[in-house]
């Protein structure tokens, strides 16, 4: 791979403005009542659709380290087809996936209708911050190339 500028060294003040977000949006995650190994799956399976892959790695150990299981990570990028997830765990999924494909349809109506059923406000609110702290996360860490050794 070719090497390429480090957005994070090339311009610390708009990177640390991005952790400043990223530490907020955690933030209004607790307080929404989302435990923290839940917003760890959350980041993890936005960065799975945009196959960043040092973002995987960091929140599959950040996931594991908060307590989830491994049952749980392994069924991931499959989480429809499972009933590990509650209702709200499901809305919030889908929620981050079409945030983080949101050239694809925008986020349907339906979508969030489905989010709003089942998801307090704030719970909508945060899910919705998270999901676009990490997708910011995923195209610094991908256009960077972070790289990833064993």
């Amino acid at each position: 791979m070719t090497e390429r500028i480090n957005l994070g060294k090339s311009a610390p003040k708009l990177y640390q403005a991005l952790a400043e977000l990223d530490r907020q949006a955690s933030e209004a995650v607790a307080q929404a009542g989302i435990t923290e190994g839940f917003s760890h799956l959350l980041r993890l399976r936005a960065s799975q659709v945009n196959q960043c892959a040092f973002c995987i790695r960091l929140h599959t150990r950040d996931a594991l380290g908060s307590g989830e299981s491994s049952d749980r990570l392994a069924v991931l990028p499959a989480w429809r087809e499972t009933a590990y997830f509650t209702p709200q765990e499901r809305a919030a999924l889908e929620l981050v996936e079409a945030i983080t494909l949101v050239a694809d349809g925008q986020v349907p109506d339906a979508v969030y209708t489905q989010a709003a059923a089942v998801l307090s406000d704030a719970e909508i609110s945060a899910v919705e911050w998270l999901a676009i702290v990490i997708n910011a996360w995923n195209r610094v860490a991908i256009s960077s190339r972070y790289p990833v050794k064993a």
